[in-house]
């Protein structure tokens, strides 16, 4: 088959609109899938490997390790070599670790294989969207975007069904194997109907700033993890480190010609709070929707396609109100929606932890996740649409990439240290009284970072309608760690 030729030609009713769009459909939708379903799997990947707290913490934080120190550098080198290709790249990479990780003989190994896996996902997390993009005509821009936002959202809603199936009915190994065949598909799809985008000029890639990103973001992750094993100065000793790592990569993006982090962005006070709301809020959503899982399971005795289906509520609400709340905020500016969103998800966090042995999920855990998800809808789409609004249009897809590197962020720095400060760390992570003791400490911890979120967001995001008024057409943080934890788009 003859492709057309690159550059913002492709028609949204043509049947090569229609395959690009399946394609980068089922591509995104690769990493949703998998980090969805990977926290409902925690618990029987705990008893089949015989893993403690502190391994499943790693499982998750690694693959977000490598995507939060990778995801600026991969959209460079999209734009550099070809989105196609280095899409391409991510799917097979992705699909091989997959496999990797599903047959994986220890926790070590399936570590090992998260960190790789998450290298393929920062690949293909810019490039699905970055080739709509690039390829629509700009009259079906925006209607393919929000096709393939409506229909990944879908895709994600399937996760904890399929996933919570897969892990009771055979093994929680298959969550990693059904990843070859969808990748297989993409691989296909992409190879006969997608075309090369045009590449920018050569250009030095940020190598030592995404290495020493990775190097301060791991060692405080580590350092927190760790900390039952290691004596107090080691533990200051890595701490410090990690920390001179990260001053270190503020002072090289700041003299690099071709930075993977324009610090000038931060400059724009509305981008700033919005990427600090971001780190606030993620964070608490990532600890949450970590040890949400671990709780119905090992305190509740759930099975694991019941707490798959315990989010459905959450689900339900973002696929039907996101779309009002974006217009909401439109209208009122995003103040109010932003700040109102991240308190109602604090409170419905804080209910979270009232969830335990004896309570039913009726009169318990159905009210916080209706609240949760009513709080998630409402301050997506306004973040969503105030970190693309403070930047020109021709930065918005680096605006885009540093918010989910934030939240990527958030989430694995929360991942490690929050289950330290509710006294969940040690040999004892594992035992069901404390874990029932710790998951309230540990909501009531990451309700407050919410919180937080909501303060930052009334003293830094303008009330004006201008403030949100380019229309959200972008997965920023939403696509990143909530997403994967069973929350779909906006």
């Amino acid at each position: 088959m003859k492709l057309k030729s690159p550059s913002a030609v492709v028609r949204y009713q043509s049947a090569q609109g229609r395959w690009l769009l399946a394609a980068t459909i089922v591509g995104s939708s690769l990493t949703a899938l998998d980090g969805t379903v990977v926290n409902i799997a925690l618990p029987a990947i705990g008893r089949d490997l015989g893993a403690k707290l502190a391994t499943m913490q790693w499982i998750v934080i690694a693959y977000d390790l490598s995507v939060s120190s990778l995801l600026l550098l991969a959209g460079a080198l999209g734009d550099q070599y070809g989105l196609r290709r280095v899409f391409l790249i991510g799917v097979v990479w992705f699909a091989a670790s997959s496999v990797l990780c599903g047959l994986a003989p220890s926790g070590e190994v399936l570590i090992a294989g998260r960190i790789i896996q998450g290298m393929g996902g920062a690949l293909l997390t810019p490039g699905s969207l970055a080739l709509l993009e690039a390829s629509f005509h700009p009259e079906d821009r925006t209607r393919a975007i929000g096709a393939w936002s409506g229909w990944g959202g879908a895709a994600v809603a399937i996760g904890p069904f399929l996933g919570g199936y897969l892990i009771d009915a055979a093994s929680w190994r298959f969550i990693f194997f059904m990843n070859t065949p969808l990748a297989a598909w993409v691989w296909w799809l992409v190879r006969r109907h997608v075309s090369e985008t045009r590449k920018t000029a050569h250009r030095a890639l940020d190598w030592p700033g995404a290495l020493i990103a990775g190097l301060g973001l791991g060692g405080i992750t580590f350092a927190a993890i760790e900390a039952p094993s290691l004596s107090r100065p080691q533990t200051i000793g890595i701490l410090v480190a990690s920390a001179a790592c990260l001053a270190g990569f503020v002072a090289i993006e700041r003299r690099s010609t071709h930075p993977m982090m324009p610090l000038e962005l931060f400059r724009n006070p509305m981008f700033a709070g919005a990427n600090a709301v971001t780190l606030a809020v993620y964070a608490g959503l990532s600890a949450s929707f970590f040890l949400l899982p671990l709780h119905l399971q090992g305190v509740l005795h759930y099975s694991a396609l019941a707490s798959g289906m315990a989010l459905l509520p959450v689900t339900a609400l973002m696929l039907l109100l996101s779309a009002s709340a974006g217009r909401l905020s439109q209208r009122i500016g995003p103040r109010l929606p932003m700040t109102f969103g991240c308190l109602l998800v604090g409170v419905g966090i804080c209910l979270l932890g009232r969830v335990q042995a004896g309570t039913g999920f009726v009169d318990t855990a159905l009210p916080a996740l209706v609240v949760f998800g009513l709080g998630l809808a409402l301050m997506v789409a306004p973040l969503t649409a105030t970190v693309m609004g403070a930047v020109p249009s021709e930065r918005s897809g680096i605006a885009s990439a540093i918010n989910n590197a934030v939240a990527y962020s958030a989430g694995l720095l929360a991942i490690a240290v929050l289950p330290l400060a509710a006294g969940l760390s040690g040999p004892g992570g594992n035992n069901p009284m404390q874990l029932e003791s710790g998951f309230r400490r540990a909501m009531n911890l990451s309700a407050g970072l919410c919180i937080v979120g909501a303060i930052v967001a009334f003293l830094t995001i303008r009330a004006s309608k201008e403030a949100s008024s380019r229309p959200c057409r972008m997965h920023c943080a939403v696509s990143a760690p909530p997403l994967q934890e069973g929350i779909p788009p906006s």
